[in-house]
């Protein structure tokens, strides 16, 4: 595939991120949580990152602003988005992207992992595959990290509709909401409006043909595993020690699985909220 010229690579990069927010208003916030958790866990200071679905590496650029010694190995199964990725943020030390389908056997070979990693990061991008494939990839995932190691996913995991049809509601609501007040004007392209014009750019053509050739289009994600319970069940099963949702905002959850260890079971000694901090209750 041929290289696209940066600058062109950037601006479709940024047109990613605004179209994102339109399904995220907070998606920064949530970015900013996922790196907080990342950095928190790190027992060094050049962690082993791993981001699953990455498309042009939104988080990973991030991750590296924060954390420079960093590394981020960035998969994808999509060639147009790889492409933009490495065009758009090849100068970032640290940043690899890699050609991987997760539903495929043996993907994790390809990733080429020196060590254990310290974290598994995703956003949006775990909904799509089916129930079975996302428990094998995180029980893959939990060989993956090392002890006492994190997977943070942040995506739109509904409840259960029929069992929580207010609270269903309210969870949609706040992101509607949200999205109003950042975003008053409306939004600019939508996900249907981004893929149709990406590709249409002449530097993606090579990119392009590809994915027609491994039958991607625009409408190839789907909602097969987009229900909180179905999320919490596969890390379950997938033996992980801990699995809790660390940030939320209505139905947008960042969901953390934790791989076991003893050091796990450290005191905690940080009073940083009202209940724990001296003087609190009399």
């Amino acid at each position: 595939m041929t290289s696209t010229a940066t600058p062109t690579a950037r601006h479709w990069a940024e047109r990613w991120d605004r179209q994102q927010e339109a399904f995220l208003p907070e998606r920064e916030e949530q970015f900013t949580a996922i790196i907080d958790a990342v950095e928190e866990i790190s027992s060094r200071p050049d962690p082993l990152v791993l981001d699953l679905g990455c498309g042009p590496g939104s988080i990973g650029v991030r991750l590296l602003a924060r954390i420079p010694d960093a590394t981020v190995v960035s998969v994808d199964a999509d060639p147009l988005l790889l492409e933009l990725g490495r065009a758009a943020h090849g100068g970032v030390r640290g940043l690899h992207f890699v050609d991987a389908d997760l539903r495929s056997p043996g993907w994790v070979d390809r990733l080429g992992l020196e060590r254990q990693a310290d974290a598994v990061v995703s956003s949006t991008a775990l909904h799509w595959l089916d129930p079975a494939t996302l428990v094998a990839v995180y029980t893959a995932m939990t060989k993956v990290l090392r002890p006492g190691g994190i997977l943070l996913n942040c995506d739109e995991l509904e409840r259960d509709r029929e069992a929580t049809p207010v609270l269903s509601r309210l969870d949609r609501s706040l992101l509607r909401r949200e999205y109003a007040r950042r975003f008053p004007e409306g939004r600019g392209d939508g996900w249907y409006e981004w893929w149709e014009q990406v590709q249409t750019e002449p530097a993606f053509a090579d990119a392009v043909a590809e994915r027609r050739r491994r039958g991607y289009d625009g409408e190839h994600h789907s909602d097969l595993s987009a229900g909180f319970a179905v999320h919490l069940d596969a890390l379950g099963r997938a033996g992980f020690a801990e699995v809790g949702t660390i940030w939320q905002r209505g139905e947008v959850r960042l969901l953390c699985g934790v791989t076991d260890s003893p050091d796990n079971a450290l005191a905690f000694d940080d009073p940083g909220t009202h209940n724990h901090a001296a003087g609190a209750h009399p």
